[in-house]
């Protein structure tokens, strides 16, 4: 992209941070944020950041495109407030593209996730049936449809994006500031770092097919790029065990720490243990696929307590 005005939602968070980063070298780029989970600190000068939620009125759509990236983004952050989450990431969602494309914006790229395929040891194709078990899955499925929506009665491109377990790392990255619900690579790469113990829930062969989210910004401004409408899967086609992923930090950083294992809180019937891309579609739309291996990105992250 080039030459463009953009808004990306959710601009201070982990994800949008990173994007609208990287679209401020050749682009005139907004950032929106609520200071939920993100924060003005991790956006670059070049970015112009407003403090405004998605659900408010006159927000700056006068714009290009829009990255929709802003939403509660975790199974927990629902369980807590049903109704919240549904107005944060299906009203607000509603609301950031109605208010675009009534400014003239035709072009929208949003955040889905691959939390609806549920349990998959083999590469999950967008096309597969998908159901909901969880709230914060049913807001993102939820997002689907009002994209399909925008698309046939507007003619809008609507791209969602199904995310798989993105990470970046705590120390010289925009996790920093969620703490909790930051991927586990940052998570378990900050303790074993800091000499603690890295928490597992339940046994560690649950598996997560991690993406650097270098590779995550690239799909993200290539969907803007083409155009693309419906949906398509970032990821990288490979997984890896919460026992493995322990192990590899180990081996980065030198160290000899074992994991602490506990119970896993949220109930086995809802929990997804393995995820696994098929990142074919968005390859064969616009060339994307992942740059940065697991081995690589984990290295990037442990190279940062160096």
């Amino acid at each position: 992209m080039n030459g463009q005005r953009v808004l990306v939602t959710g601009g201070g968070g982990f994800i949008g941070s990173n994007l609208a980063n990287s679209l401020a070298e050749d682009n005139e780029v907004v950032a929106l944020d609520d200071g939920y989970l993100g924060t003005p600190e991790n956006v670059d000068d070049g970015v112009e950041y407003v403090d405004a939620s998605v659900l408010e009125a006159d927000l700056p759509t006068d714009v290009d495109v829009v990255f929709h990236l802003a939403a509660l983004s975790s199974y927990a952050m629902h369980e807590d407030d049903p109704t919240r989450g549904a107005r944060v990431n299906v009203e607000g969602f509603v609301n950031v593209v109605e208010q675009a494309r009534e400014d003239g914006c035709d072009t929208v790229v949003y955040a889905s996730t691959s939390s609806i395929y549920g349990d998959r040891t083999e590469p999950s194709p967008e096309e597969m049936d998908v159901s909901v078990n969880t709230g914060y899955e049913a807001s993102k499925l939820a997002r689907e449809r009002y994209a399909e929506y925008f698309h046939n009665h507007y003619d809008l491109s609507m791209a969602g994006m199904r995310f798989f377990s993105v990470y970046q790392g705590m120390e010289d990255g925009a996790e920093q500031h969620k703490g909790e619900y930051a991927n586990l690579i940052a998570q378990f790469a900050d303790d074993v770092a800091n000499g603690r113990r890295p928490v597992i829930w339940g046994d560690g062969t649950q598996t997560r097919d991690f993406t650097h989210v270098d590779d995550v910004v690239r799909g993200l401004e290539l969907a803007a790029d083409h155009e693309l409408t419906g949906i398509y899967n970032l990821g990288t086609g490979e997984q890896y065990s919460f026992n493995h992923l322990v192990e590899r930090i180990n081996e980065e950083l030198g160290t000899d720490v074992d994991p602490v294992y506990e119970d896993n809180p949220i109930p086995e019937d809802v929990y997804v243990h393995d995820t696994c891309a098929d990142y074919s579609k968005i390859n064969e739309a616009t060339g994307w696929e992942p740059a940065i291996s697991f081995e690589e990105g984990v290295a990037m992250v442990c190279d940062q307590y160096e």
